[in-house]
């Protein structure tokens, strides 16, 4: 199960399992996006199921993971990959912004994960990967609800490993850098220039990162924050 299916990171994940041969449920609150993912990897003749799922409803999100038991038993990966932002002042964001935003990023990720987990630990185990960002770590001005969402789904993480690891379910999180996800040919080559790696990322890795985390053979590998970025959080940048 992946959320945020419909675009970008979602997206390319949800075509990298299915041609992995997994059934790939994908989930988004947007079907256009949606449908565009479905036709994708039913173009491979792989098997997929949509779902539009918005994040910040509790009771459809329960409702969901039901349904997916009940059709397929089980669910062996969860991928919390959703997520918004608002860039606004301080001054300026309203609490229900803020709310949103916490809501959609953070307890999304804490609810998909409380269903999955009750589903996993009855069929021995499962891998959920979570997708925070290096803005956990570092921040643009005025992206607080982003920033503290990651932070926290940062914090979720390693608590989960810990909580679900006796039922053995591997938690794990991401933290994306810079990840173009659409016209990358139009980047600057100070853009690329400024990661060590010596471009910018693509969706691609996030893909590697995640097929290396879910897969059965790294089973000692749990709680950890794996930092895909180009090794740009480690270079010092000084404007001129």
């Amino acid at each position: 199960m992946i959320t945020g299916a419909g675009k970008g990171i979602g997206r390319a994940l949800a075509v990298a399992y299915a041609n992995q041969g997994a059934l790939t449920v994908i989930l988004d609150k947007e079907p256009e996006y949606l449908n565009a993912t479905q036709d994708l990897i039913e173009k491979n003749n792989n098997t997929t199921k949509q779902v539009i799922l918005d994040l910040t409803d509790v009771n459809t999100i329960e409702r969901t993971f039901k349904e997916i038991q009940s059709l397929y038993g089980n669910v062996d990966i969860l991928i919390n990959n959703a997520g918004l932002g608002i860039t606004k002042s301080l001054y300026e964001l309203s609490t229900d912004e803020w709310d949103y935003v916490i809501n959609t990023n953070l307890r999304g990720t804490f609810l998909c994960s409380k269903e999955a987990g009750r589903i996993m630990r009855q069929n021995g185990g499962g891998s959920i990967v979570n997708i925070a960002s290096t803005r956990a770590l570092m921040s643009e001005p005025d992206t607080f609800p982003y920033s503290a969402s990651k932070g926290g789904i940062l914090s979720l993480t390693h608590a989960l490993a810990v909580s679900l690891g006796p039922d053995q379910i591997r938690v794990n999180a991401i933290s994306p850098g810079w990840i173009q996800t659409e016209q990358y040919e139009t980047l600057r080559p100070n853009d690329h220039h400024q990661h060590p790696s010596g471009r910018v990322g693509k969706p691609e890795d996030i893909v590697g990162a995640c097929l290396y985390l879910t897969d059965p053979d790294n089973g000692f590998v749990t709680g950890i924050n794996l930092v895909v970025d180009g090794g740009m959080t480690r270079k010092m940048i000084y404007e001129e």
